[in-house]
C-alpha cells in the first residue's frame, strides 16, 4: 500500500478543495493536506469556518468502508484524543470546551473517497464563542493526529458509538433544542449513529442533521 501525502500549505482558501483534487488523482488512504491559514472555510450546511493564521486546518483523504455518521463520530474521538485536554463531543461533529467550541469537523463524499475536514483552534481566532490551544504548534498536534486517527478509524461500530457516548454530554439525557425538531431530552445514538430525541410532545425521534444546542441556548 501506498504511503499517504501529506501537503503542506502556508494559505489556501480551503483544503477541503485541494483534497478533493489529491482524492480524484488516486491519494492514497490518511493523505492530508494542511494550511496555517484558510480564506474560504468551509464548515456543516454551507456555513464559514473562521480559519485564521495559527490555527490546525487539514483535510484526511480516507478511503474507509464505514459510512460518513460513524465516520464522524470516530474522527471526533481521534481529534479529542489528539487535543488532550478535556472536552465534551457535542453531536455529530464540535468538540467543546465548556460552553466554547475548541474544534469542528466537516465530512464528505468525494468520488468513492471521504472527506474529513478538521479545523482545530491554536489561537484566539477573534470569535466570542471559541475556544483554543495553547502551548501546542501545529505540526505536533498532526503528528499526534495522524497516530489518533487510524486507531478510532478501525474501531466497530459498536465500540465508536460507546466511547462517544462516554465522552459526549449531548448524546444521552441532555435536554436540548434542536434545529427543525424544536426541544427535547436526548436519547441516545441509534445503530448508524444519528441521534435519537424525546421530543416535549412525547414523539421520539431520529436527527440525521441539524444543529444540538443546550436548551436556552440557539446561538452557538
Amino acid at each position: 500500500m501506498s504511503e499517504p501525502l501529506i501537503v503542506r500549505l502556508s494559505s489556501t482558501t480551503s483544503t477541503m478543495a485541494d483534497a478533493a483534487r489529491l482524492a480524484d488523482q488516486g491519494a492514497p488512504h490518511l493523505s492530508c493536506v494542511v494550511a496555517d491559514q484558510q480564506t474560504a472555510g468551509q464548515g456543516r450546511h454551507g456555513h464559514s469556518w473562521l480559519s485564521p493564521h495559527g490555527g490546525l486546518y487539514v483535510t484526511f483523504v480516507l478511503r474507509p468502508s464505514a459510512t460518513i455518521p460513524m465516520l464522524t463520530l470516530a474522527i471526533g474521538l481521534a481529534v479529542r484524543e489528539a487535543v488532550a485536554v478535556p472536552c465534551d463531543l457535542r453531536w455529530p461533529n464540535d468538540l467543546m470546551v465548556g460552553d466554547r467550541k475548541l474544534a469542528g469537523i466537516l465530512c464528505t463524499l468525494q468520488n468513492g473517497a471521504v472527506l474529513a475536514g478538521i479545523g482545530v483552534n491554536l489561537s484566539d481566532p477573534g470569535h466570542p464563542e471559541a475556544a483554543w490551544l495553547t502551548g501546542v504548534s501545529r505540526d505536533a498536534l498532526l503528528v499526534s493526529l495522524r497516530r489518533a486517527l487510524p486507531d478510532f478509524l478501525n474501531l466497530d461500530p459498536a465500540s465508536i458509538l460507546r466511547l462517544f457516548t462516554q465522552y459526549s454530554s449531548y448524546a444521552l439525557g441532555r435536554r436540548v433544542h434542536v434545529e427543525g425538531h424544536g426541544l427535547g431530552i436526548t436519547a441516545g445514538l441509534d445503530p448508524a449513529g444519528f441521534l435519537l430525541l424525546q421530543k416535549d410532545s412525547g414523539e421520539r425521534v431520529t436527527i440525521y442533521a441539524g444543529g444540538v444546542r443546550p436548551a436556552g441556548d440557539q446561538t452557538r
